[in-house]
């Protein structure tokens, strides 16, 4: 009788703390109803930008002073975002506008299958045609995107134990920190082909550059240039961020993406280890602004005057979300607490734009490349992309 009781006690024990851990990681009401808000109207607005985008080519980026709508050839590395977005919105809404407007171009996309001059093929194909697949199972789809993972694999060096992201001088060999984002694209072809080559160079990049691209405070460099021929390190430096010993905000943002990705991918605790501690660099820096949407840079010199990052912000939010699904409870909910933070200050008239507005992209106040001049307090469509993904990563935490 006894050992009855303490199992029924036990068995009580575990199903309270089972509640529990299911009510902390509720999802809140105010913001679900915030989301689907916001979803409604970004099927509006990007009926607005489908209006706008030539047939031939792909968005970047609006100018509102100017009024100018900057657009792209499919072999920039931004090309899979619009229609990575559309089916999102689609997979939302059922709006087949959306959904036949997306597969329009995704035709553009397809020669792109065999471009080895990019690292961004994760981007540039699997955010469109890997979105595309909720869409439609083609085998189509499937063949091209291995085409895809082949061709990046082609930028793969044993030596460095890196994938190639620059083709320029004055640099080397170098690896942007830009590159995790990239590797799921090789996870997933793994997972369909069953060829293995794909998840052991996806592997060794996460490893190789969690070993040379992170400082003892887990923030990140940009770049990190290498001998082609000895693997040993040349340079550790920024191109996009204000100095080589910064934090350049999306910078860290992606890491902090990729690392949770390649856990999820590979179930391996280092790299759930690696993300956890990219969040608390992030979560505790005293240069993350209350609202958590970052500066562009975590060092920028004009703090707090500096230009926030949608973008930074969104890939963060996003991030997050995917995170607490792989933590104990109340650390769970500090990363949702965060997420939820950042998702209600996106949807402020500040930085979500007024459907028409905005050249018909979503957010505002994004930056791309400061030191260049480039794609400065802008929209730009990876910061609509992952928005987008995180209110919809946001929506899922219903069904937990």
């Amino acid at each position: 009788m006894y050992r009855l009781l303490c199992l029924l006690s036990f068995a009580g024990l575990a199903l309270n703390a089972a509640a529990q851990k299911k009510d902390l990681l509720q999802p809140k009401p105010t913001v679900l109803r915030l989301i689907d808000g916001n979803l409604r109207q970004a099927v509006n607005q990007y009926k607005v930008l489908m209006g706008k985008v030539p047939a031939d080519r792909m968005p970047k980026t609006f100018y509102a002073n100017t009024g100018r709508l900057e657009t792209s050839d499919a072999g920039w590395w931004t090309s899979g975002f619009y229609p990575g977005t559309l089916f999102e919105l689609y997979s939302f809404s059922h709006d087949t506008a959306l959904g036949n407007e997306a597969q329009r171009r995704l035709a553009l996309l397809e020669k792109e299958q065999y471009n080895k001059g990019t690292h961004d093929l994760g981007f540039m194909m699997y955010c469109s045609y890997g979105n595309g697949l909720r869409f439609a199972d083609s085998p189509r789809y499937k063949e091209i995107l291995l085409n895809s993972a082949r061709s990046l694999s082609t930028r793969f060096h044993p030596t460095v134990g890196c994938i190639k992201s620059w083709d320029s001088k004055p640099w080397h060999y170098p690896v942007i920190i830009d590159n995790m984002m990239n590797l799921e694209l090789l996870f997933w072809a793994t997972h369909e082909s069953g060829d293995s080559s794909f998840y052991k160079i996806a592997v060794t990049h996460a490893n190789t550059t969690m070993r040379n691209h992170y400082r003892p405070d887990y923030s990140s460099f940009h770049v990190v240039d290498y001998d082609s021929v000895t693997g040993v390190i040349l340079a550790k430096k920024t191109a996009q961020g204000f100095a080589d010993s910064s934090a350049w905000a999306r910078g860290q943002s992606w890491g902090l993406y990729g690392y949770t990705m390649v856990y999820r991918c590979t179930h391996d605790p280092q790299y759930l280890e690696q993300a956890r501690k990219i969040a608390h660099f992030l979560l505790s820096n005293p240069n993350l602004p209350a609202d958590k949407i970052p500066y562009w840079d975590y060092n920028a010199p004009n703090i707090p005057n500096a230009l926030r990052d949608a973008s930074a912000a969104a890939i963060m939010a996003s991030a997050l979300i995917e995170l607490s699904h792989y933590v104990q409870p109340a650390e769970a909910r500090g990363y949702l607490d965060v997420a939820e933070t950042i998702i209600v200050n996106l949807s402020d008239n500040n930085y979500k734009a007024v459907v028409g507005s905005n050249g018909g992209f979503l957010l505002k106040h994004s930056v791309g490349h400061l030191p260049a001049h480039s794609e400065v307090d802008v929209p730009l469509t990876y910061a609509d992309y992952y928005f987008v993904e995180a209110m919809l990563r946001y929506l899922e935490l219903r069904k937990k």
